[in-house]
């Protein structure tokens, strides 16, 4: 748990008043406590977590539980009304911002988006369903995305328009 806060905290460039980081802390404190063999003494811990978590909702506006899949370098570039799923998962290096939504399609559906690494999301996106997100993609701002993003490319629009991405010359 401490090296990943440790990398957390690189991630955010060692600013330990970012709320993305704070959200970080109690998301590495949530996936902690599973490790916790015995039940009679993760129930305590499992306690503290959810009154940590809905503190946490409530001060940064940002929705991570520990059931989330992420990989390395995760960051939330601001907080405010961004809500994750319990059933998406997050490859290495992926960027999301205030607003985002990355959730079910249908409540009857539970399956969340599956983003491969080096995504970047932009501030407002929703990204619904039983999808995946390639790698080395951006997501525009307030894109609405209910589709398959293939790798190397940029998805805007609503609904999303797919184009591949142009390497910069």
């Amino acid at each position: 748990m401490f090296n990943d806060i440790r990398a957390d905290l690189q991630a955010y460039a060692g600013d330990w008043g970012a709320q993305g980081f704070w959200a970080m802390l109690v998301y590495r404190f949530g996936r902690w406590r599973y490790t916790i063999a015995w039940g009679w003494l993760r129930k305590p811990f499992s306690l503290l977590y959810k009154i940590l978590f809905k503190l946490t909702q409530i001060i940064t506006g940002i929705e991570l539980p520990c059931e989330v899949s992420l990989g390395k370098g995760f960051v939330i570039d601001h907080s405010g009304g961004i809500v994750v799923s319990g059933y998406a998962s997050f490859g290495d290096n992926c960027r999301i911002r205030t607003g985002v939504v990355v959730g079910l399609k249908r409540v009857c559906d539970p399956c969340a988006p599956r983003f491969g690494n080096n995504v970047d999301v932009g501030a407002g996106a929703k990204v619904l369903g039983n999808i995946q997100i390639g790698n080395n993609v951006i997501i525009g701002a307030n894109a609405v995305v209910t589709r398959d993003v293939p790798d190397n490319s940029l998805a805007v629009g609503i609904p999303a328009v797919i184009k591949p991405l142009h390497p910069l010359p």
